[in-house]
């Protein structure tokens, strides 16, 4: 089942691309739609576009797995599998509707259902790749279980281009919830931390909560028994037909709050860390665990103020900062470095995009 997504296997293009990069020990800078080049380091190189390799290769809504080549448009996949009354759980970014599923895959951003539904790595099944090697090697498969070796596919995301070139990615896909409700509560911050700390305890069936602007507000999934029993546990003025545009719009970074002319920082930490431990305007998403900074402060201090609380910072703003990403340890660097001279020895995949030299 494809649903009329346009389907352009040029593999064999890329491959050719790589190997002359490989020759020529040119630098590639790879890129899909261009909706998260914001984030990161700028990359000097030839561009390698993935959206000419486009389409879905394999689809059968009973197995709940989904192959799609790299350059297909996230919203035409998502589109497919919502006629199919299945959804992607964890709910990726689209910036404006033109992101990619290999974009979506070098990210791995999620949206807010991701403390419940889980990341965007937690769905990945396998994945194509185009290596320093301009080998096209598969890593993983179309199966629920894949215990074969190390998962090299799972690790490739959230890598942004920088090991190698994905091509196609199999994905793990849920049916839609059959019941959905979302409500408002006027609270301060600080209560609201305290009371999803508690509808947790109580095995609530969150799937969202957002504290921004004095206004708490929740999704809740699931079936219509569980969601009315919460609902009714939970309280708060249901958002009508507000609830989906607004969890779309914290998706995409499109809420008031996110026209800050300060740097716009991603912070995660543990839920419990307290609210006051960072300078700035918050916005406080995934129940706690995911804080939206609006900040002058130094990016040195902002994130060593979240791996103080055993998290880490990620600016959003391009030129604020020339380390955007978390510094990592010395010994942890090392394995990145080794694992980036494996698979690519050349260092010609978007060097630098994560961090200096890498």
């Amino acid at each position: 089942m494809r649903r009329d997504i346009e389907s352009i296997d040029d593999s064999a293009a890329l491959v050719a691309q790589v190997d002359a990069a490989i020759h020529d020990r040119q630098p590639l800078h790879i890129r899909g739609a261009g909706t998260k080049a914001f984030l990161g380091r700028p990359v000097e190189g030839r561009t390698l576009d993935v959206r000419t390799h486009r389409g879905v290769v394999s689809y059968d809504p009973t197995e709940l797995v989904v192959t799609a080549r790299a350059g297909t448009p996230l919203a035409d996949l998502e589109a497919m599998l919502d006629a199919a009354g299945q959804m992607l759980p964890c709910e990726p970014p689209s910036f404006g509707g033109t992101a990619t599923v290999g974009g979506m895959f070098a990210a791995a951003l999620s949206g807010p259902r991701r403390p419940w539904a889980g990341a965007v790595r937690d769905f990945v099944l396998g994945c194509r790749v185009i290596t320093g090697h301009a080998k096209h090697l598969r890593f993983g498969g179309e199966v629920m279980k894949n215990v074969a070796g190390y998962d090299v596919s799972r690790l490739l995301a959230g890598s942004f281009g920088c090991l190698g070139v994905v091509t196609e990615v199999s994905l793990k896909v849920l049916p839609k919830p059959r019941a959905t409700c979302d409500l408002a509560l006027p609270l301060a911050a600080s209560e609201a931390m305290q009371r999803i700390a508690a509808w947790r305890r109580a095995g609530l069936p969150l799937a969202g909560a957002c504290h921004a602007d004095g206004v708490l507000r929740v999704r809740i999934e699931g079936g219509e028994g569980s969601v009315k029993a919460a609902r009714d546990t939970i309280g708060g003025d249901p958002m009508d037909d507000t609830g989906d545009a607004f969890w779309a719009r914290l998706r995409d970074l499109a809420l008031p709050f996110f026209d800050d002319p300060r740097p716009l920082w991603r912070v995660s930490v543990p839920a419990a860390a307290p609210l006051d431990a960072l300078p700035g305007a918050q916005l406080v998403d995934w129940g706690g665990a995911q804080r939206w900074l609006a900040s002058d402060a130094a990016p040195a201090d902002v994130q060593r103020l979240a791996a103080q609380w055993g998290g880490h910072a990620t600016c959003f703003t391009p030129g604020s900062t020339h380390e955007p990403f978390q510094p990592l340890p010395p010994a942890l660097m090392r394995v990145h470095r080794q694992l980036k001279a494996q698979l690519d020895p050349h260092a010609i995949f978007n060097p630098g995009r994560l961090y200096a030299g890498f």
